[in-house]
């Protein structure tokens, strides 16, 4: 009967041992896996939608992965009104435009991170957001010196991994509280008519390199001054 009794007890025991075992590798497994630091370290921060209330400052932001066309056009438009933006640029289009990068770094305007290969950042795991992240990152400072901290995802799609992984690396994530929608390419006026329906302080305008968005550019730019907002960066608005 004693026996028995120990090898019952032994047998709990082994079993017991075996039962943490397993759950100390599932725990192993889910720290491996890219988006345990999100759901163990959820970020502080919020995506950004617009800028300082209190002060008259706009910001224009443009997003690059196509359009490069128009870039030169734009800058021209910028460089004669004396109005410096936030270009936020994806990383191949950077790698294949190394001049138009350094343009945007010498006449003064902001360059922002806008992911590699413009996938949908809501279904990548840490891991994937980050290197998306970096591997643009890696691309403009080689090219131009500058570190990106501003990052606007693709499509204006993120989660709270995306934010974790922007957060994680030093970033701001950031997004808009007016949208041209010029990529619908229906027109300077439907342009205008979106920017102006409700200018207000702190805003961020996303844009993107058009034909129209050319066009109709300059009326944008008198059209906001006229009404007493200073036209600047992202940094600008945000920080007040």
């Amino acid at each position: 009967m004693k026996v028995f009794f120990l090898s019952f007890r032994r047998r709990k025991v082994i079993l017991f041992v075996l039962v943490v075992l397993v759950i100390l590798l599932l725990v192993w497994l889910f720290l491996r896996s890219g988006d345990a630091g999100a759901v163990l370290n959820p970020t502080k921060n919020t995506a950004i939608y617009q800028g300082e209330e209190s002060k008259q400052n706009i910001a224009l932001e443009c997003n690059v992965v196509w359009g490069t066309e128009y870039i030169e056009p734009m800058l021209d438009v910028l460089k004669e009104k004396n109005i410096h933006i936030t270009f936020f640029i994806g990383g191949e289009w950077a790698k294949s435009n190394p001049d138009l990068m350094n343009r945007f770094a010498k006449e003064g305007h902001e360059i922002g991170n806008h992911g590699y290969s413009h996938q949908h950042h809501n279904n990548l795991n840490l891991d994937g957001n980050r290197k998306e992240i970096l591997d643009t990152e890696k691309v403009i400072e080689a090219e131009t010196g500058i570190k990106t901290t501003l990052f606007a995802p693709p499509y204006g799609e993120f989660n709270d991994t995306t934010l974790q992984a922007a957060d994680s690396l030093g970033y701001r994530t950031i997004m808009w509280s007016i949208d041209t929608i010029d990529w619908k390419r229906d027109g300077k006026e439907k342009i205008l008519q979106r920017v102006m329906k409700n200018p207000h302080n702190g805003a961020l305008i996303l844009m993107h390199p058009t034909a129209d968005t050319v066009a109709v550019l300059p009326v944008i730019i008198e059209k906001l001054q006229g009404l007493g907002y200073h036209i600047g960066t992202v940094s600008d608005a945000i920080q007040g």
